[in-house]
Formats: C-alpha cells, structure tokens, sequence
C-alpha cells in the first residue's frame, strides 16, 4: 500500500497511478493543483502542455491567473471542478475536498478500484478542514515540529482586529502578509464593522478583485498608485494599506505596521521595530493541528512532504512515536523552507 503515494525529488505528490499534485511529474497524466501559491504551482506551464487534464477548483485557477497574467488559465486546457465533484479516470475517482488555507484550496482523495482510499492534505488549517479518513495520507508539514505550537489562549483574529482598529487613530496602519492571507485579514475587518477603506498596489488588487468575484465582500477598495489610493497614503489619513511582505523593507516606514506570519510560536503578538509588530495569525495547522489531522484521518501508512518545508522527517518520527502509524517523510533529504 505504500506504493500508492509519494513525494517526488522535485515536489510531485503523486496518488495512485495517474494523479500528480502540485509539480509535474512525466508518468502521471493528470495534474492537480490544490491552491494558487508559488510552492505548489511548480511546473505548471510543462503539465497544460503534456498532461491530459490539468484540474484545479475555479477560485485556485483565477487566483493563479491574477497572480501571473502571462499563464492565460482561461485560455488553456484545466477542467475546474467543484469541491465533492468526483470525476473518473480510469480504475479511480477523484475528489477535490476543501481545506482552510486560502481561497479555493483544496485537499485531493483518490479512491482506487481495490477501495483503497489515497489522500493528501495540501495546505491547511485543521480549524475550518474536514478531515478525510483513508488508508494512506500524504500530509503537510509547514510547522512538522514539536517546537511549532501556537498555544496562546487567546483570539489571534480578535487581537488583531483591535489593534488595527486602534492605530487607525494615527492614520494609515499597513498590513505586511502573503496573498490570500491578506484577503482574509481585510473580510475580519470588514466583519468587525472596520470600514475605512482598504489601499493596495496592482498585483494585492487583482488577488483582492479575485476574491470578490468569489463571494468576499470586502468593500471600499483603492489602488496605491491611483489618485484616491496616493491621497489617503500622501497625507496619511485613515485607511489600511495592504501590501506583499516582500514590500516589507521600503513601504510605510513612518507608519504603524503590522506583520502577519505564523512563523511566531512564543506570543499572539510581539514588537519587532519602533511602530512595527508581528501578529501570529497563520493559514498553516501548528504541530498539534498536523498530528490531530493524521490521527482523524485513521490512515495506515503516512507520507510527510519534506519538499516544501525541512520540518517533514521530524513530523513523521513524531506520528510514529505518539500514533504507533508507519510514517515516512519524502523526499528523504529536507527540502527549502517557505513562509
């Protein structure tokens, strides 16, 4: 049964004998893509070329489109698919299941004509993800290690809508964070009554117009290079300004900022620069979400990915020694880190 899955050198989950998830794989003619986020669109120009079927839910395909026009997903041959929608291919069904991770993302189950049932997890957040039981798992392992344990008693969310709320006071308050969180981050504020509005540059924009076509409501939106967007920046009134952490080092430097990240384990929410903070809000399971994953899932055999992240040989000795279940992390040499 072990057969039925693993980690490819170059970041392919494959399940069973046709599906490769989230890199290409030449021996697999179907492709999935779980959710829009660069780790885990590896390869996709070479899969729409060789591949029989590229398949990705509707949002994940507009999200990648917006995130790199250049790919034209509209124009190419991917089949969208509903989450619970199962479709056939050969001896085995596919089902795209949803995960709590960022819009559109998706965990994959493979049942083979023996009834094995094969699933990977993708990214997710255990909070909001419906745990699907199988007999052999492919799961995440972004926070794989015991030391990854956010445990603060505390309503991350809700301290993070209060002090936004509260340095708005001083005007602009800019947001530091990856795309789909940043989305996430602007319908708290909306759901809690924030309704200053929200500035971002073009490519945040496009995510964020995405997101609306999708069921977000998300409100008064303004691009930072467009005349009311440099107005509310310029003279810093009140309003939130969302931009990609990689803008991190030369954008709002004079205002509060607020980093969001889940790489923080000690505190909900620790200063790092005279106006500048760092809030544990995270789209990732901590180890205590991952284990309790693998132990609902009732699965026999588990595969860490230890591609996307160098925490997967640790995960697997822990689901071995707290779970007694025959855990391995592939590919055997850890992988880079990612946020």
């Amino acid at each position: 049964m072990s057969a039925r899955a693993q980690v490819t050198k170059n970041g392919a989950v494959l399940l069973g004998d046709s599906i490769a998830c989230d890199a290409f794989a030449e021996s697999r003619p179907l492709r999935i893509v779980t959710h829009a986020h660069a780790d885990h669109l590896g390869g996709l120009r070479k899969s729409l070329r060789c591949c029989e079927k590229v398949l990705m839910t509707e949002a994940t395909r507009d999200i990648a489109e917006a995130l790199n026009d250049s790919l034209k997903l509209r124009d190419s041959p991917i089949e969208t698919i509903a989450y619970g929608k199962a479709i056939r291919y050969g001896d085995e069904q596919v089902t795209l299941v949803k995960a709590d991770h960022i819009l559109g993302a998706a965990q994959v189950l493979v049942e083979d004509s023996g009834g094995i049932r094969i699933a990977y997890t993708g990214d997710f957040r255990i909070d909001d993800t419906p745990v699907v039981e199988c007999d052999v798992l492919v799961v995440e392992a972004t926070y794989g290690s015991p030391s990854c344990r956010r445990s603060f008693g505390v309503d991350v969310r809700e301290l993070l809508v209060s002090m936004i709320e509260k340095r708005l006071r001083g005007g602009a308050v800019y947001v530091f964070g990856y795309h789909g969180k940043l989305q996430e981050i602007m319908q708290l504020l909306r759901d809690a009554d924030v309704s200053v509005p929200f500035v971002m540059p073009e490519r945040v924009y496009q995510v964020t117009k995405v997101c609306e076509q999708h069921g977000m409501r998300l409100g008064c939106l303004s691009l930072s290079t467009g005349e009311d967007g440099r107005e509310l920046l310029d003279d810093n009134l009140p309003c939130v300004a969302f931009y990609h952490m990689n803008s991190r080092q030369y954008v709002g430097l004079k205002n509060s900022r607020i980093c969001v990240s889940g790489w923080e384990f000690h505190s909900p929410c620790r200063q790092i620069g005279d106006r500048e903070y760092l809030v544990a809000l995270s789209d990732h399971s901590d180890f205590d979400g991952l284990i309790e994953y693998v132990k609902r899932s009732r699965a026999k055999q588990v595969i860490t990915d230890n591609y996307r992240v160098s925490h997967g040989a640790v995960l697997a000795k822990e689901i071995r020694k707290r779970l007694g279940v025959s855990a391995v992390a592939m590919p055997r040499n850890a992988g880079q880190t990612t946020l």
